[in-house]
């Protein structure tokens, strides 16, 4: 495999290049260490993870609009955690130099056969970083590779933030909870529900609020290290700091939970569009992030350092 390229190279105080190395046996270690040893099996499962069905489609394509929306200006675009790089092109804007940053040298092997053209690959941590501080105008830390940096979450957090620029974006995902579904949407039929979302997105928010949400229930034990964050009280550490928060967007908490629902709606071009729309009307309401699985944070560093 290549390393990142040396010219022009990332900002970075020190060198840390993605190498095959041995795999030893990872059934009963930390989630770090098993992120660090990650066979291509395992690595191409992740990889897919976000394809095949409509409801895989509507959790990679809200996170991608939400990318867009928040693309910074600047040359240098770091993914924390990057996987397969799933992301990674819409990390920054188009003349981007992208860094695709991973503990595991399978993922960024991945990286470099499906990712945009010529990303730079580093292989590291991202709670000890190789780069310098404040040198990338957008740093994304996307599935939940703050979550799983467990104990250490809050450390990993100020780290990740002293990698920004001054005027630059931090883009998070955060878990709160097990997640939720519309009882309106979630009763009624899969065909009713695709000829639904053909009306005006704003005549469908009262009713669907009318009979509120519920809770989805908790699928999996999770590891004790786990960190789940409440996304009103890390926007507002952010805002204690002088950092202006973007946008703070709940995935999918309407329909997100109903496959079959959404396998109706997919060939229907206009539904589609509606549902996208009113999932992001629906996920920017504060009262839907407390038990969203997914809530994506846009935080921008204020320009003047003074500030911070």
């Amino acid at each position: 495999m290549r390393p990142a390229r040396a010219d022009p190279a990332p900002p970075a105080s020190g060198r840390s290049r993605a190498r095959d190395r041995p795999r030893p046996d990872v059934s009963a270690e930390p989630a770090r260490e098993r992120f660090a040893h990650l066979d291509r099996y395992r690595v191409d499962r992740e990889r897919r993870r976000y394809e095949g069905t409509a409801q895989r489609d509507l959790f990679r394509e809200l996170r991608i609009r939400f990318l867009d929306r928040h693309a910074a200006d600047g040359r240098w675009a770091l993914d924390v955690g990057s996987g397969p790089g799933r992301f990674l092109r819409h990390v920054g804007r188009p003349h981007a130099e992208r860094v695709a940053l991973d503990l595991s040298p399978e993922m960024l092997l991945q990286v470099e056969r499906t990712g945009p053209n010529s990303p730079h690959l580093v292989r590291g941590d991202g709670g000890a970083p190789p780069f310098c501080r404040a040198g990338f105008a957008e740093v994304a830390v996307l599935g939940n590779a703050l979550g799983f940096s467990g104990d250490v979450a809050e450390d990993f957090l100020v780290t990740v933030s002293d990698l920004v620029a001054p005027g630059g974006f931090l883009l998070l995902e955060v878990v709160a909870g097990a997640g939720e579904r519309s009882r309106y949407l979630t009763r009624l039929p899969p065909g009713a529900v695709a000829r639904l979302l053909r009306a005006p997105v704003a005549a469908l928010v009262p009713r669907v609020a009318r009979e509120g949400y519920v809770a989805e229930p908790r699928r999996r034990k999770e590891e004790g290290t786990f960190c789940r964050f409440d996304p009103k009280k890390l926007g507002a550490s952010f805002l204690a700091k002088g950092w202006g928060l973007r946008e703070t967007l709940a995935i999918a908490p309407a329909l997100g939970a109903d496959p079959e629902s959404l396998e109706a709606v997919r060939p229907d071009a206009k539904a589609w569009d509606h549902l996208l729309e009113f999932e992001e009307l629906v996920g920017r309401q504060p009262e839907r992030w407390p038990r969203a699985a997914a809530v994506l944070l846009a935080l921008a560093r204020p320009a003047s350092e003074g500030h911070d």
